[in-house]
């Protein structure tokens, strides 16, 4: 059983693979997955931060 995806583990992922994209140590071969994978990571976070953003105004707006 795959366990969900948090923010603050695709922020670590996306750390890795940009911080092995800094030091060059991916190859040619898994760069463009490493690429896809960053871009798929970016995306998940944006969509968390936006949902995350979009809740507190809910909250703050009908505070119950």
């Amino acid at each position: 059983m795959e366990t969900p995806l948090t923010y603050e583990a695709a922020y670590a992922e996306l750390q890795e693979i940009v911080t092995a994209l800094e030091n060059e140590t991916i190859s040619v071969d898994e760069l463009a997955l490493k690429v896809k994978r960053a871009t798929q990571l970016v995306e998940f976070c944006q969509g968390k931060l936006k949902s995350t953003e979009a809740e507190l105004d809910k909250i703050i707006k009908n505070p119950e």
